[in-house]
């Protein structure tokens, strides 16, 4: 044979060899697939509830206007640390003090007739004992001029004027009794009038004293919206009344935030918090959960729902106050502010990172081949909780294969999720691309790789 021929020859057997190496290499990468790995580890995680809202003082109050008219006088100034009873301002009271001291003189001349009743009262039933007295006399004289009438001792004359002697006697007696019940209707009247008013004066000296305002307790102004010479009115039905002042009390600090209605039913009384204050940079403040909201407040309109006539479906937010621990002394209610509440802790126990959580229906975890590999059954309890018959779990790596273990789950971390029950320590797991862990099926033959992901599939 010739040499050529025989080059043809070498030429074509090696060309085949070359596309039989190139299909099987082809075929074995085909469903290949690349992934990111994790490896489930043990670790401390702590769950935290992270809320926005302002720093306000425990105690804080708005003094409204108790009464219409100018303010002539204004004793503080924003800022100025005022104690309990110490004069705010001074509303004009020229009326009010005027009918205070009227009706101060109407009470007095109440009493004084009062007095005078009591006088007459009592002369009236000294009136009445002497009538008394004049009528068992003359019924005596009577009684006597009568037996000595019968027997002729003495003249029909003298007879009737013991008789009209008795009978006046016996009128005077009537007279005084009235006399006695009219003195007893002037004294009810005059402590009637006494007690009326009293009640006037009560009621306008109350109008006075609302002319005047005190500090309820020890703080400091932190708003004061209104100048002298302005006039304040009242609030009425819908209409909130003038205010003249904010006073608050900054020994005891809060930073007042709203928690999302999926993560109040974790938080607690007494949990510990790290705030964070945006125009303090750079630094974190301790303190705890010392209030928490039983009613949920709509986000959009801040309005709670217990106020509200017809339900809403739109998000909702707790009220939760956590008290700090150790505020600044230049602190200022309104401030915005961050909390952190930490709502569980976990020592040493094992965790997988997050995102390599997934979940999987039955029908998605029936392998191609039944006869190879087996997928670990969910248990009864997992099964109720999800919807659709779905299995969370994680994908780990066996044999170079992506097999789907069905995991329990306890407590968030910031990255982390602990793993209760279904994985051993330091078993790999996948935790990306996202693309991937979204499709990937059991029994995949995987590869892979840690390196950084490529952009399109961050953004994926």
């Amino acid at each position: 044979m010739k040499t050529w021929k025989k080059a043809l020859i070498g030429i074509g057997v090696a060309l085949a060899l070359g596309i039989i190496v190139a299909v099987t290499v082809y075929q074995s990468r085909k469903n290949l697939v690349t992934v990111q790995t994790g490896k489930a580890q043990k670790q401390s995680l702590a769950s935290v509830v992270s809320a926005s809202g302002e720093i306000k003082p425990k105690t804080y109050v708005n003094i409204g206007a108790n009464a219409f008219g100018k303010i002539i006088k204004l004793h503080v100034k924003e800022g100025d640390r005022v104690r309990r009873g110490q004069l705010l301002a001074q509303l004009e009271n020229v009326q009010s003090a005027a009918d205070v001291n009227a009706t101060r003189a109407s009470l007095q001349a109440a009493e004084t007739d009062s007095v005078a009743a009591d006088a007459g009262m009592r002369t009236s039933m000294a009136d009445l004992n002497r009538a008394k007295s004049d009528v068992a006399r003359a019924k005596l004289d009577f009684d006597r001029a009568q037996g000595l009438f019968q027997d002729q001792l003495i003249a029909k004359q003298d007879y009737d004027a013991k008789k009209a002697a008795w009978e006046s006697a016996d009128a005077g007696l009537a007279q005084a009794q009235a006399r006695l019940a009219q003195s007893k209707a002037q004294k009810d009247s005059s402590d009637k009038r006494i007690t009326q008013n009293s009640a006037n004066l009560t009621r306008v000296s109350d109008v006075l004293r609302k002319t005047t305002y005190e500090a309820p307790f020890d703080g400091v102004i932190t708003n004061l919206p209104v100048r002298e010479g302005e006039t304040v009115v009242i609030g009425i039905q819908n209409s909130p009344g003038s205010t003249l002042m904010t006073i608050a009390d900054m020994s005891v600090i809060t930073s007042e935030v709203k928690v999302d209605e999926t993560d109040i039913v974790n938080v607690q009384l007494g949990q510990s918090a790290e705030v964070t204050i945006d125009a303090i940079p750079h630094k974190i403040f301790h303190g705890k959960v010392t209030e928490i909201g039983n009613n949920a407040i709509v986000r959009s309109t801040g309005v709670a729902t217990s106020q509200q006539s017809s339900t809403s479906q739109e998000a909702k937010d707790f009220k939760v106050v956590v008290t700090l621990l150790d505020p600044p002394p230049d602190l200022r209610p309104g401030l915005s502010s961050t909390a952190k509440i930490t709502t569980a802790t976990r020592d040493n126990v094992l965790s997988v990172p997050i995102q390599a959580l997934t979940v999987r229906s039955k029908a998605d975890l029936v392998p191609k081949d039944a006869g190879k590999g087996s997928v670990q059954a969910a248990s009864p309890q997992t099964d109720a909780a999800k919807p659709k018959d779905e299995i969370q779990g994680v994908f780990v790596i066996r044999n170079k294969k992506a097999e789907f273990v069905p995991v329990e789950t306890g407590i968030n971390g910031t990255t982390d999720i602990e793993v209760t029950k279904g994985l051993q320590p330091a078993e790999e797991v996948i935790t990306g691309s996202y693309k991937v862990l979204r499709t990937l099926k059991p029994g995949t033959t995987v590869k892979v790789d840690n390196s950084a992901p490529k952009k399109e599939e961050e953004s994926n």
